[in-house]
């Protein structure tokens, strides 16, 4: 486990601090999702890391900790939205919503990458920040952990692409799903290989992408609760908070 996750940078910002993941930005399929964990410094899950250098049984076990021990939100931003406003906004969108569903307003926000939406509350971005903070690592395992429980289910109702285990990334496996089957209402025709199948330009370039240590393809178990089917409903979770 890196050693860098730690509160270092975290020392100096006004209490409560939130910090701030997604996951699924470069997904074919599925929405964007993000999370919002405030960590109580006095009873935090050890492990916390980057949920991507996480084995999927070590994230489902901090993700379990974590949503028991802290204050945290989740935010979700729809095929559609993604499709509407393009990814990189529905990604702010997604970050928004779940700041908004901690049920507490955070006195900071330390959001990963290079970029914090539009909000009017103090924040910081930091580039890595899933393998540098503490609070932003929780929160990239709370939503990565809750979008593969989303796309495992989702697997079930459009079989054939492998979402089970790519998450809807552009594998191999999942590009072979759409030559032969074709879209669903998931896939995100804003996205290149996508719209060279929507326009009849035949199978896609291979556009795989890179996986992480804690990657590896392996079924995901199912979400104990069924994301609505609704694809374009704005999905927020209830906010929940530490006992």
């Amino acid at each position: 486990m890196s050693r860098t996750c730690t509160f270092k940078l975290e020392i100096g910002f006004p209490q409560p601090l939130a910090g701030v993941d997604e996951a699924g930005c470069a997904s074919l399929a599925g929405p964007v999702v993000a999370a919002a964990v405030i960590l109580d410094r006095d009873n935090f899950p050890r492990g916390i890391d980057d949920s991507k250098a996480l084995p999927i049984e070590k994230r489902e076990s901090l993700y379990a900790r974590i949503t028991t021990r802290a204050a945290w939100g989740v935010g979700v931003a729809s095929v559609e939205e993604i499709d509407t406003i393009n990814i990189y906004w529905a990604r702010m969108l997604a970050m928004t919503r779940a700041v908004e569903a901690l049920g507490v307003e955070p006195a900071w926000v330390l959001v990963d990458g290079n970029a914090c939406p539009r909000w009017q509350r103090p924040s910081k971005a930091i580039i890595k920040g899933d393998s540098k903070c503490r609070s932003i690592g929780a929160a990239s395992i709370v939503a990565k952990v809750t979008r593969d429980r989303m796309m495992a289910d989702y697997a079930v109702q459009y079989p054939g692409y492998g979402w089970e285990t790519n998450r809807g990334y552009g594998t191999p496996e999942h590009l072979r799903g759409l030559s032969t089957l074709g879209l669903t209402p998931l896939h995100r025709r804003s996205f290149a290989p996508v719209r060279e199948i929507e326009r009849g330009a035949g199978r896609p370039d291979l556009h795989v992408v890179e996986i992480g240590t804690g990657e590896s393809f392996e079924s995901h178990p199912p979400a104990v609760e069924s994301a609505p089917a609704q694809l374009t409903q704005h999905l927020v979770v209830e906010p929940r908070s530490a006992a």
